[in-house]
């Protein structure tokens, strides 16, 4: 009866010891994505708990190859983004991410991959900013481009200025990337008017959002 009752007690033990030692199941991150904006292409993602020491890892690669590469600068990192701009600035290609949640010493998560993602179709393009001055021939319009990487790829840039009056009657110019400047004449005299502009790629039928607006007096 003694040794059976001391059996009990030992397999009771090991079983403790046993649950103790199994490692803790992490819930892997959630929402993986990219989020682009003028090729700037950044993945993000959350996660359900809210611990801060939680490690993160995320790996890359091109649709259609089998190797996954590890992306540098974002291995073992404490932050919820990973800028992939470097590996993935080919603008016709095809990618996908994934990333991985750690907690140190021994529980990790299962992997959970990104929507495929091209970088000419998923990124967003600034409008232009735009910079007015008034003169006796009108209201003299400046527009700085998108970022460098825009213009790089799309060489082909067009804007477009919205000019607007106190009565809400509004019209539409087009410039092309190689105009620096434009000058909107025919206005009538110490009149409000608001502008607004727009970068465009006519070749994708894609546009950006309208910058916020700025307002003159004329002359």
């Amino acid at each position: 009866m003694s040794r059976l009752l001391l059996g009990v007690v030992l397999l009771g033990n090991l079983s403790i010891c046993v649950t103790e030692q199994a490692p803790e199941v992490l819930a892997p991150p959630a929402q993986v994505r990219f989020d682009s904006v003028d090729y700037r292409n950044v993945l993000h993602w959350s996660h359900a708990s809210n611990s801060t020491t939680l490690q993160y890892f995320v790996q890359w690669k091109i649709y259609g190859e089998p190797e996954w590469l590890d992306v540098a600068g974002c291995q073992g990192i404490l932050k919820q983004k990973c800028d992939l701009s470097g590996v993935t600035s080919e603008p016709r290609e095809w990618y996908y991410a994934r990333v991985r949640a750690s907690s140190l010493p021994s529980s990790e998560s299962g992997w959970i991959l990104s929507p495929r993602f091209n970088p000419s179709w998923g990124t967003k393009i600034s409008p232009p900013t735009l910079k007015l001055n008034v003169t006796e021939q009108g209201i003299m319009v400046y527009v700085n481009p998108p970022p460098l990487p825009v213009r790089k790829i799309h060489r082909n840039l067009q804007f477009k200025i919205y000019l607007t009056d106190v009565s809400g009657k509004e019209v539409e110019f087009e410039m092309d990337r190689s105009s620096k400047r434009m000058v909107l004449k025919k206005l009538n005299h110490k009149m409000k008017y608001c502008v607004q502009a727009q970068t465009v790629i006519p070749l994708q039928t894609k546009s950006s959002e309208r910058s916020s607006e700025k307002c003159v007096t004329t002359i």
